[in-house]
């Protein structure tokens, strides 16, 4: 008889496996995340761009009848997609911007002057809030007024005289 040494490799635990299976599949996930339709690209590009002929509606949503803007537009970004399968979406949006315009992108990019337009609305609101609860502490915390030289307040049982006659004489 003839025995064959082996090595025994440890066998892992059951917490162990499930993590390798959770890693493998989020690596799956994870590598075909941009596989998937062309059309969803060429939805996703059309719906980030405006319309040149004026309607100001999102590219694949001008409902003229006969639009030649939205036709041509429409037939370049699919050439730009056949073209360029794996080109950056940014690179087509950019070639539509040099041909067309900035006006062209439906939402503004957050760069230079139109970072401050995103972020100025939020800065206002947040600054006239802080505004408006300073002015109500200031408010409450006031001090009160003072009285006149001459002037006391009634405490006590004499108060409570005053509101009797106040309602004696009120009374009809």
């Amino acid at each position: 008889m003839k025995t064959v040494a082996s090595t025994q490799y440890p066998v892992p635990s059951r917490a162990v496996r499930r993590w390798l299976q959770a890693a493998a599949l989020a690596l799956a996930v994870f590598v075909f995340m941009g596989a998937g339709d062309p059309d969803v690209r060429f939805k996703d590009l059309g719906h980030r761009m405006m319309c040149t002929c004026g309607c100001g509606q999102v590219l694949l949503e001008c409902n003229h009848v006969g639009c030649q803007s939205s036709d041509k537009m429409r037939d370049e970004l699919q050439a730009a997609l056949d073209k360029g399968g794996s080109n950056n979406d940014d690179l087509i949006l950019q070639g539509f911007v040099q041909e067309y315009g900035p006006t062209v992108i439906a939402a503004p990019t957050a760069t230079g002057f139109n970072r401050v337009a995103w972020i100025m609305p939020f800065l206002v609101l947040a600054l006239g809030i802080a505004f408006a609860v300073h002015i109500v502490r200031s408010w409450k915390n006031r001090p009160e007024p003072a009285l006149a030289d001459g002037i006391t307040i009634p405490q006590g049982s004499e108060l409570d005289e005053f509101r009797r006659k106040a309602r004696k004489e009120t009374d009809l």
